[in-house]
């Protein structure tokens, strides 16, 4: 959902099948970025599953790279805990 009479700086993304997990992880990684003049989510209801997610840029960058960006170093995040996890419990088991 993009406001009207903006560039595409300034754009609310809805995440279905999301909550809270997704949400307030991807803002911190979002908010990293130094062109990023804001963040957020909201639940739309308890009782759906679903976040919108907006995200406002300075300048002309478009708000979807951030976004983008944000995915892809959230993701990276993830796969080092999943590697550390697979070797700490490797290490466990060797020393059983």
């Amino acid at each position: 959902v993009q406001a009207d009479g903006t560039d595409g700086n300034c754009v609310t993304f809805v995440l279905h099948d999301e909550d809270h997990t997704l949400g307030n992880s991807l803002r911190y990684m979002v908010m990293k970025n130094p062109d990023v003049e804001f963040c957020g989510y909201c639940i739309t209801h308890p009782s759906e599953s679903k976040i919108n997610f907006r995200i406002q840029t300075r300048g002309s960058l478009p708000a979807v790279e951030p976004f983008r960006k944000g995915l892809n170093d959230l993701m990276g995040v993830c796969q080092h805990v999943l590697n550390t996890f697979e070797r700490s419990m490797k290490e466990y088991r060797a020393q059983r």
